[in-house]
């Protein structure tokens, strides 16, 4: 392990910049006097035409940035002894959690040398290979996205994409021979399956075909359907959508003995859902459960002892566990109350009992509960301070394990391992781990409390070599802080190999995620969205307080939202960082919603086309708010020209704005552009995610000094 000192400093910043290019010359990118006039304020978009990827001019000039880019990361000093480390610490491989069907076990597994994980299954103790994408395409550009097997085992509905565009296309085969049943299916993007008893008909999710409706809706419009295996999608029956929004997105699960069916929706991405439960064994008609007018959030399913469960946001933002019967949905019983400081994530039946997924601060707990009374009857001892990534038990046709929880598991020196638990023993012990091995750094991880600037709490995971700051170190802020999405502890080789180098790793945990409940997500959303930047800008300052670090080594990474995060980061207050990667980032909140899945977010940032909401977005859109003369920090674009969810244009845009305007030195503070081809927002292969991370790791360790 090699550690950087306060004397060093300065002598491996100058020697780190011996082997890149002596001057820097940004590509031209002529500046368009377009300034519009939307609800009385003068927004100017100078760069309007690198929204179009197509145009001669935006080819031209992505390709000049690819070759600076390249350039100077190809120069930045360690690139080879990280790609090896980062190699290395992916090797370890993960395993996921099981999926029983009538005594087979189904689960995915990437071993130390694989770019993919493979699905297996296991019968009668034997093991083997059901699907390995690297097989289906040596490139590595196939990725497995979603995948159920039929409740008899012996089907198995799996579906693949292709570049990253994650348009699934969905097959099915006989799990014994291998032989292919049915597909590919079209516009299956991520869709559920739910498998009727007996393996010749399932509920999936289909978009209708993009002919039937205008041109900039072709990637909605979904609905659900009802496929018999092997006859033409054509002939499908559809089952639900019709009438609804158009951006609806659906989740279905049926019972076990496939008499319920329930289907779950909500539009866009919105906090809203809508439940519908029909019995097949009648009429099939869907009858309402939650309403999206409700504004609530509501998950539901049929449980084997027959009742309807609820996991809901009703009067409760933590969630609260309520019952009903089936056939009279809409008279709840609450079963498992709200809890004050812990958020129900998820439920699952354990013979006789209830399991409970609740995250405090963050951090995961299982829970065990009466299902009669809600009584609690004790909690599940985790393996450390981690997370739990999936909770399974067999299912009504597995004789053995009855009692067994299985359930996935990773912290930040852990890499994802399924663990077993029975409450006859009262143990949760290690099942199958992480299918290889490596040596990993000594490393001290803490969750620490700070006070953001309207005097919230926040909490922020700290992992660095030393349980105290020693001296200042370059450290890595990062966090997300949109659409009710957390992150607790887990397996990093990035975080591990930054730390191992001698830098501090951060992650806050920023109001508009759901590390505190749905409160916490609504106070980072809308016109208050300014507070998850007020929250990140806060945790920089604890850690510089704290003398974990100095604005000049302290570096910030986001991706999507993130990188949101990140642009508003770098233009709020630019003396705060010394680097900045921002990943297919959001950047222009004024024109979001006319790319790709843009339009699904107004309910989570606003939408220009409102007086009052285009004000907000004004407040803080980082596109809007570069200025002429700031010096700006280091900063590093990293796009995938394959997004089906964020239009690259954001970053294009972004990227000439701050080369304009930066008074910073470009030999010292460069603005760059890293593009990627056939490669999406999602799913990649190990090496290419190795790729981009030597890209960013060695731009951010350049610029604060850490020696790697």
């Amino acid at each position: 392990m090699v550690f950087i000192t306060s004397a060093t400093l300065g002598e491996v910043t100058e020697a780190s910049r011996a082997a890149l290019p002596a001057t820097i010359t940004y590509p031209a990118a002529s500046r368009l006097d377009l300034v519009e006039d939307l609800h009385g304020h003068a927004v100017e978009d100078p760069y309007r035409w690198l929204e179009d990827a197509a145009d001669p001019r935006t080819a031209a000039w992505s390709a000049e940035q690819d070759g600076l880019a390249r350039s100077w990361l190809d120069a930045m000093p360690g690139r080879d002894a990280l790609a090896a480390r980062l190699g290395e610490l992916a090797r370890t491989g993960s395993v996921g959690t099981p999926v029983w069907r009538a005594g087979r076990a189904f689960y995915t597994r990437r071993g130390p040398d694989q770019d993919h994980p493979v699905l297996y299954v296991r019968v009668d103790g034997v093991e083997r290979v059901l699907l390995d994408v690297s097989q289906l395409d040596p490139s590595g550009r196939t990725t497995l996205d979603r995948w159920s097997p039929s409740r008899e085992g012996t089907r198995l509905a799996y579906q693949v994409s292709v570049g990253g565009d994650e348009h699934s296309l969905l097959h099915v085969v006989d799990v014994d021979t291998g032989e292919l049943l049915d597909g590919p299916v079209d516009r299956c993007r991520y869709s559920p399956v739910g498998w009727l008893p007996g393996g010749e008909e399932f509920f999936y999710v289909r978009r209708v075909d993009p002919a039937l409706v205008p041109e900039d809706e072709r990637q909605f419009h979904r609905r659900v359907w009802r496929h018999r295996v092997g006859t033409p999608a054509s002939q499908d029956v559809n089952v639900h959508g019709d009438g609804l929004d158009h951006t609806y997105y659906y989740g279905l699960s049926l019972s076990e003995d496939g008499r319920w069916l329930v289907v779950n929706g909500a539009p866009g991405t919105v906090r809203r859902d809508s439940v519908w439960i029909a019995d097949l064994h009648s009429s099939g008609e869907l009858t309402p459960v939650v309403r999206d007018s409700d504004g609530v959030q509501c998950s539901a399913w049929v449980a084997p002892d027959g009742r309807l469960y609820l996991r809901t946001s009703l009067d409760a933002p933590r969630f609260r566990l309520c019952v009903a019967d089936p056939a009279a949905p809409t008279a709840w019983t609450e079963l498992v109350g709200e809890q004050p400081d812990s958020v129900l994530d998820d439920v699952h039946w354990l013979d006789g009992s209830l399991v409970l997924l609740r995250t405090r601060h963050a951090v995961s707990e299982l829970h065990l509960h009466s299902p009669a009374t809600g009584e609690h009857l004790g909690e599940v001892p985790m393996p450390g301070t981690g997370s739990v990534h999936g909770l399974s038990t067999t299912d009504a046709l597995t004789v053995a394990d009855r009692d067994v929880l299985w359930f996935g598991w990773s912290d930040f020196v852990t890499p994802l391992s399924v663990y077993r638990y029975s409450p006859a023993t009262g143990r949760a012990e290690l099942d199958v781990a992480a299918p290889g091995t490596v040596t990993l750094p000594e490393l001290s991880t803490q969750q620490v409390s700070y006070t953001s600037s309207d005097g919230t709490v926040v909490r922020m995971f700290v992992v660095s070599g030393e349980r105290h700051p020693d001296l200042p170190r370059p450290t890595l802020l990062t966090g997300y802080g949109g659409f009710a999405v957390g992150r607790g502890p887990g397996y990093s080789a990035t975080t591990l190999a930054w730390v191992e180098a001698g830098g501090v790793w951060a992650h806050a945990s920023l109001r508009g995620g759901d590390e505190e409940g749905e409160e916490w997500h609504r106070a980072g959303m809308r016109e208050r969205k300014q507070n998850v930047f007020d929250d990140f800008h806060a945790a920089a300052e604890r850690l510089i307080g704290d003398g974990w670090t100095t604005p000049q080594q302290l570096s910030i990474m986001g991706g999507s939202n993130g990188g949101l995060l990140v642009g508003a980061a770098l233009t709020q207050r630019p003396e705060l960082y010394a680097a900045v990667v921002c990943s297919a980032p959001l950047l222009d909140m004024v024109r979001y919603e006319n790319f790709l899945l843009g339009r699904l977010w107004a309910e989570e940032y606003g939408s220009a086309s409102v007086p009052e909401e285009l004000a907000w977005l004004l407040a803080y859109s980082p596109y809007h708010r570069v200025r002429p003369g700031v010096e700006y920090p280091s900063v590093l674009f990293t796009v995938f020209e394959s997004d089906s969810r964020v239009d690259p244009n954001h970053a294009r845009k972004m990227c000439a704005a701050l080369q304009h305007a930066t008074s910073s030195d470009p030999t010292k503070h460069p603005v760059l552009l890293r593009r990627e081809t056939e490669v999406g927002h999602a799913g990649r292969s190990v090496s290419r995610s190795v790729g981009l991370a030597v890209d960013q790791l060695t731009f951010l360790a350049w610029a604060t000094g850490l020696e790697l």
